[in-house]
């Protein structure tokens, strides 16, 4: 029912109510309501109609289409449900004088989708009064009118339809002529003989009156001028004339022509043409010669505005006699329009994680043309993931055909093409735009399989060993990148206190300095991921390795430098030159050629006596001892690495000409001064000197034995057995570049009658030394441990070196 406005808008005499027809067929909404009705009146409860509650109406997205580019006449109340106006709604402009004005309008709803055509029926209110085209008609009659002659006058028009258009004339009254009107003219019929010489001018008053409620009408005044004899009107050839025109025909295209003509002769047979009432929209379109009564085209035909026309022509003679004929022109369709596409609901980004067939758009296709030119076919280009599915006429969803990869595709252009089966036939386009939004489906890629970080010992915490890149395809969050170590241990301690990594930039930083000697390389995992939820992850290994710095000097196990203690060696006087007399045993704790040691004599006694291998240590004769050589020599070694800058370390070695310690006339004479020396104190010494040499004599014996029966390798030419304690605590193997690693092997034995030496040296397998242009090399045999075997003789080192000390006192 319609709301209270309309009966505020519409007049109070005898009006009926008007009633709102509410109909569901297939889906389909109908309405009947009344022409300008005010704006925001109620048509009809939408949300009742369909069943609808109404908080879902705003979150659907109801909402009314209007086909092509017409006015949106209605509207929909989020509020209430209400389908109301929303402008003012003139049925003779929408559809002139058709029996039925239908205004057909889309109600879409979304999520899901649902389309509903609606139907405006409007119906016609009396808002127009009948009108002539002229407020004074001139007719000139003869006086020689029979009685009964009709005249044919203009009928009025009324915009309005049926009821509402012109159901009826009234003619004053007067004498001479009554009203015949029948259903295609109107006539005045002369019912007395005119009489000039009484009444040369009569003026009659002719209302047409419409059946609206209440009533409308409009007045014409006939003004007569009785002339002489002109007795007949003109005659068309035709009752009706009927034409088809295509539409867009160029101006002055030959329309039809219409013929009259007049049995009169002179000046009362002279027919001349002319239209009768026009309608605004006729005015411009046609033209008619007045001689001729051809009628041509004069301005635009369009059939999507016009498709049919009914022109009222009028042929009049020159004593102003005239008739009336329908001219009806059909206007034909011709394929000037192309369809129009509208976009009436887009999804907009799209879930790159979207399954197969998910509508993501609907796509309206309009076109005005009718028939076959109106037949519309819509696609897309291929090579996309999309594709078109026909739901209700005209109306197309967009689906999708494939999964979606934003990774790979971010946009897509789809091309929508809609054709129309004219001939030749039309076609436009429609680019519609898609993002496809990004889902955290791509974990972190690192550029590298596992990372290598190289760094020198003794760095400073902070430094950068290392940067690592991972690379997430995802956008955004999800794309984003962030670094971190994950827990476990290096030589028991955990790895955060070793490295950190900075979470964004993936740069690797040393939390404390290395030191190569403690270990050389160790591994971390490091995690890369993203920020997307959930959150996805890779790991990658980080190889750290540490690389040598010249920061140990050599440190030399024989001579001992340890206290006030000296090693006294004893050379034979019948040595030749090249006889090897000892050794200088050094290592160094670096490796490479950090750990390279060369030795040289930096002092000696006599400078030409002895030699020293400059990669061995060895220490020979350069030429056969003579009587007048001195007895006592001191050298003064130093070893030196390959560093840079080189590091080294200095050692006294003592050398005592002689074949027995007796013979050596300084300790003869030796003397041990001290504050409280009495001869007391020189018996005591000579007495635990002599207990002291006896004991160390049977222990020495017991050590040979036991020495010989392990055999031991020594690992340099002329070694001396280096017991354990002469080792650095914190030495360890290096690679095999240390001064150690030889294939020279010694005996080792007591000397007889020294009092210098622990041990004496004999034969040598080879005296040669490492050629300076060479490099350490690390051999096979050299993997058995010297150090193993001297330990063995430690004992024995040491009495020997106490006797030693005893002898030189």
């Amino acid at each position: 029912m319609i709301d209270k406005g309309f009966s505020a808008h519409l007049p109070v005499l005898g009006y009926a109510f008007f009633i709102v027809t509410l109909h569901l067929v297939n889906g389909d909404l109908s309405y009947s309501f009344p022409e300008e009705i005010k704006r925001e009146s109620i048509i009809g409860n939408i949300a009742k109609d369909l069943g609808l509650e109404l908080r879902t109406i705003s979150s659907r997205k109801v909402r009314v289409d209007v086909e092509g580019t017409r006015k949106r006449y209605c509207d929909i109340s989020i509020n209430t449900g209400d389908l109301i106006t929303s402008e003012r709604i003139d049925r003779e402009i929408l559809c002139g004088k058709k029996p039925s004005c239908v205004v057909k309008v889309d109600l879409v709803l979304e999520n899901p989708f649902e389309l509903h055509r609606v139907s405006l029926h409007i119906q016609d209110v009396n808002d127009n009064s009948p009108k002539f085209k002229k407020n004074l008609t001139e007719m000139e009659i003869g006086e020689s009118a029979e009685k009964g002659t009709r005249f044919s006058i203009e009928e009025a028009h009324d915009a309005d339809i049926g009821q509402n258009a012109v159901q009826r004339y009234r003619l004053q009254k007067n004498d001479f002529f009554i009203l015949a009107v029948d259903s295609t003219k109107v006539e005045l019929v002369l019912e007395n003989k005119l009489d000039r010489e009484k009444e040369k001018e009569i003026n009659l008053l002719l209302t047409a009156l419409d059946g609206g409620s209440p009533q409308r009408s409009g007045t014409v005044v006939i003004h007569i001028t009785v002339l002489d004899a002109n007795d007949n009107a003109p005659v068309f050839s035709q009752d009706v004339y009927k034409v088809s025109l295509p539409e867009n025909s160029p101006p002055d295209t030959m329309v039809i022509k219409v013929s009259a003509t007049d049995l009169d002769e002179g000046v009362h047979g002279e027919v001349t043409y002319d239209f009768g009432h026009l309608s605004e929209d006729e005015v411009n379109v046609f033209s008619i010669d007045h001689k001729s009564g051809e009628i041509r085209v004069a301005g635009a035909i369009d059939f999507e505005e016009i498709n049919s026309l009914e022109l009222r022509v009028q042929a009049k003679d020159g004593l102003g006699l005239t008739s009336y004929v329908k001219v009806l022109i059909e206007v034909t369709d011709v394929n000037d329009n192309a369809p129009d596409i509208f976009l009436k609901s887009l999804s907009h980004p799209i879930p790159e994680n979207v399954s197969p067939g998910t509508v993501v758009g609907i796509i309206n296709v309009q076109d005005r043309d009718s028939e076959n030119n109106g037949q519309v076919s819509c696609s897309i280009q291929q090579g996309v993931p999309f594709k078109l599915v026909t739901s209700i006429e005209n109306y197309y969803s967009l689906v999708t055909t494939g999964h979606l990869d934003r990774e790979l595709v971010s946009d897509y252009n789809i091309t929508i093409t809609a054709t129309d089966e004219g001939s030749p036939p039309l076609s436009s386009s429609k680019t519609v735009q898609l993002s496809v939004a990004d889902i955290n489906d791509n974990p972190p890629v690192f550029e590298e399989q596992s990372y290598s970080a190289y760094v020198t010992e003794n760095n400073k915490p902070g430094s950068t060993l290392c940067s690592i890149t991972a690379r997430d395809p995802d956008w955004r969050q999800n794309g984003t990148v962030i670094y971190s170590l994950l827990p476990g241990e290096v030589n028991g301690a955990p790895v955060s206190s070793y490295l950190s990594v900075n979470g964004d930039t993936g740069v690797i930083h040393a939390v404390r300095s290395f030191d190569y000697e403690q270990f050389r390389s160790f591994k971390v995992q490091v995690m890369a991921r993203d920020n997307g939820s959930p959150p996805l992850s890779s790991n990658v290994t980080v190889n750290v390795f540490i690389s040598d710095v010249n920061d140990n000097s050599p440190q030399i196990l024989y001579p001992t430098t340890e206290g006030n203690s000296f090693m006294t060696e004893l050379v034979p006087k019948a040595a030749h030159g090249g006889s090897l007399v000892s050794k200088v045993i050094a290592v160094d704790a670096d490796s490479g050629q950090n750990a390279w040691l060369s030795y040289h004599i930096v002092k000696s006694t006599d400078p030409g006596l002895f030699s020293i291998g400059l990669h061995s240590g060895e220490i020979r004769t350069q030429r056969d001892i003579s009587e007048s050589d001195n007895m006592k020599q001191n050298l003064i070694v130093a070893v030196k690495d390959n560093g840079q800058p080189s590091l080294s370390a200095t050692c006294s070695m003592y050398l005592l000409i002689s074949d027995n310690l007796a013979e050596v006339p300084e300790l003869k004479d030796i003397s041990y001064d001290e504050k409280n020396s009495r001869l007391t104190s020189y018996l005591i010494i000579a007495l635990v000197s002599v207990s002291t040499f006896f004991l160390t004599f049977i222990i020495i014996i017991l050590g040979l034995r036991f020495c010989r029966r392990r055999k031991p390798r020594l690992l340099f030419d002329g070694a001396v057995a280096i017991p354990s304690a002469y080792l650095p605590p914190n030495y360890a193997d290096v690679d095999g570049t240390g001064t150690l690693r030889s294939t020279y092997n010694y005996d080792a034995y007591l000397t007889t009658g020294s009092r210098t030496s622990d041990f004496k040296f004999v034969s040598s397998y080879s005296d040669t030394t490492l050629p300076s242009d060479q490099t350490l090399k690390k051999s096979p045999t050299n993997f058995s441990d010297p150090f193993e075997d001297l330990k063995a003789c430690e004992e024995v080192r040491q009495l020997s070196s106490l006797l030693s000390k005893i002898f030189w006192l």
